[in-house]
């Protein structure tokens, strides 16, 4: 396919420190219509937080929004892309984690953007991309 990452991503995405409360995150959420966003400490990436990990994570258990921080609750085990990857690395990534976002890391850890499932519909070959969502999704 052959185009990078970094002309695929959404640069500069919006994120949260680990410190700031899970209502500041839904707050950020609902402001930016995103269910992800980016957990940073100086400008690199150490999480990922989703609706759904405040939905499981904080709700669901009962834990206040107000003081449970984001770095809590936000998954820390993260796969991640390089801007200058291709498509196809994307793709393989995507569809060997089951994920349908990528963080778009630079090699000294720093976020620079973020590529989704979406960003790559638009850019990929057909088949190919309905073969990543189907894999993603079973």
């Amino acid at each position: 396919m052959g185009q990078h990452i970094r002309e695929l991503m959404t640069p500069n995405p919006s994120t949260v420190h680990a410190k700031s409360t899970v209502v500041d995150a839904a707050q950020l959420m609902k402001q930016i219509d995103a269910g992800v966003v980016p957990v940073t400490e100086n400008g690199r990436l150490t999480g990922m937080v989703t609706d759904r990990d405040i939905a499981i994570r904080v709700v669901a258990e009962g834990k206040d929004p107000g003081s449970t921080t984001v770095g809590e609750v936000a998954s820390t085990n993260l796969v991640t892309i390089d801007p200058q990857q291709d498509l196809d690395e994307a793709l393989r990534l995507m569809a060997q984690h089951k994920v349908r976002r990528l963080p778009v890391v630079e090699e000294d850890g720093r976020l620079v953007g973020v590529v989704a499932q979406a960003d790559v519909a638009r850019e990929g070959d057909d088949t190919q991309t309905g073969q990543v969502v189907q894999e993603i999704s079973d």
